[in-house]
């Protein structure tokens, strides 16, 4: 008996093929395949990674930008509620003048009403300087368009053209800022 399969009546027997020969050109193809792939993902990878940078950069910038807003914000609504007192202050000022009273005195001896004005307007001055106002009396000084208001000119003698007079109305700022300017009169 013959070992060899046997094969179609005239069919040539053709030589065995080789399984490597052809996994060989499919592993290169594979491998290059793959290469590709691995590219276009770093390369979209490397995208993603810098679009998460730069969203984190402009969140950080945002967050900073609204912590910076709320401040500003939080110090023009403080500031509303000194400019409302102003008022009030410059009222009782004008009371406790027009009674005769100096806040600023000893009034041990003096009448107790009067004392306790005294006492409470030192309280409220005090309790506006404590949170950061500060009086803007010019008196003296050289005029400044920022920071006074120019009610009328005067022929002052001895006083140098430009300087504050009198001082109509005093100015007053908040946390550095200028809330309201001096109403002043100035030597021409």
């Amino acid at each position: 008996m013959n070992d060899r399969p046997e094969t179609q009546a005239g069919a040539p027997e053709s030589a065995p093929v080789e399984p490597e020969a052809v996994e060989a050109p499919q592993e290169e193809q594979i491998e290059k395949d793959l290469d590709a792939l691995l590219a276009d993902a770093e390369a979209k990878r490397d995208e993603y990674l810098e679009l998460a940078r730069r969203a984190q950069a402009d969140f950080e910038n945002y967050r900073k930008r609204m912590a910076a807003e709320v401040q500003a914000a939080a110090l023009r609504g403080k500031a509303e509620v000194v400019r409302s007192f102003l008022p009030v202050v410059e009222s009782f000022e004008r009371a406790l003048d027009h009674a005769g009273i100096d806040p600023e005195a000893d009034a041990s001896g003096e009448d107790p009403v009067k004392q306790g004005w005294a006492l409470t307007f030192r309280d409220l001055t005090g309790a506006l300087t404590g949170a950061g106002v500060e009086v803007v009396d010019p008196q003296g000084e050289k005029f400044d368009p920022n920071q006074h208001e120019a009610l009328s000119t005067v022929q002052v003698e001895g006083a140098e053209a430009g300087v504050v007079v009198e001082v109509m109305q005093k100015g007053y700022r908040f946390d550095g800022h200028l809330i309201r300017p001096a109403r002043v009169v100035v030597a021409a």
